[in-house]
């Protein structure tokens, strides 16, 4: 049976909804939906929504890390943007960070939780990923 490791949250909507930044099992490591939320309540990045997508993939890179991997492991990513016209900032700041991964993708348009916020982002990490030809 493949252990389970619980990576906490800093998002001040953890305890309240009860979620975790990660969580891996065995050598898969799901990461949650990250945002440019701070720990205080404010907004890294301010109304930019690049400077957001690179605040939100930090902390997915910190989870990672937590759990043992690293952006070199993600093989999935999920982007959800409140507006069209966020996809090539978000794009371009998810392909300096995937650059050399180059994990599957989605972007979707969506409405998110807080209205400062214009860019959510989840990873799914696999830890054999880096044996694979």
């Amino acid at each position: 049976m493949a252990s389970t490791t619980r990576v906490p949250s800093t998002s001040p909507y953890a305890d309240r909804i009860g979620f975790s930044a990660a969580v891996r099992v065995g050598d898969t490591i799901h990461v949650a939906g990250m945002t440019a939320l701070a720990a205080d309540g404010g907004i890294a990045g301010g109304e930019d929504p690049y400077e957001q997508a690179r605040a939100a993939l930090a902390k997915i890179d910190a989870a990672l890390r937590v759990a043992g991997a690293s952006t070199a492991d993600v093989v999935r990513t999920r982007m959800y943007v409140t507006d069209r016209s966020h996809a090539g900032p978000v794009g371009r700041a998810h392909g300096e960070m995937f650059a050399d991964a180059r994990p599957v993708a989605t972007m979707v348009v969506a409405q998110l939780l807080d209205p400062r916020m214009k860019v959510e982002i989840e990873a799914t990490a696999q830890l054999t990923a880096r044996d694979v030809a």
